[in-house]
């Protein structure tokens, strides 16, 4: 599997380079996910932009490590879904419970802000 990771100061964002996700590639996407939460900075925008389809497995993995960097008191954003795949995974019942953007940029604004959240709970 093809992933890009480019790490910043306050999160890794992983680009996924591969047209198609099957689920004998969840086990590579889930060591990156591991991989990038592992750094000082856990927090993730997955960047879905190459991606037009998956298999309902990668899917799940994504909605499973999204939670579980939750519960680490990491973000963990996806963004640039295709249309196809928005569709898919609204169909599927997946979208609603996936912290989705547009934009990238849009994907480093939510980090920041519940990285602002959390400081304040904290508090």
């Amino acid at each position: 599997m093809n992933v890009k990771i480019d790490t910043k100061d306050r999160f890794s964002v992983l680009h996924v380079e591969e047209k198609t996700l099957t689920a004998n590639m969840a086990e590579q996407l889930q060591g990156c996910i591991v991989e990038c939460r592992q750094k000082d900075v856990g927090n993730i925008i997955l960047d879905l932009d190459s991606v037009s389809s998956m298999d309902k497995e990668i899917a799940t993995l994504i909605l499973h490590e999204q939670q579980r960097s939750y519960e680490m008191q990491h973000s963990f954003v996806i963004c640039c879904l295709q249309k196809e795949m928005e569709h898919w995974l609204d169909k599927e019942d997946m979208l609603e419970l996936m912290n989705v953007t547009r934009t990238e940029s849009e994907a480093w604004d939510i980090v920041q802000l519940e990285e602002i959240e959390r400081e304040f709970m904290d508090e």
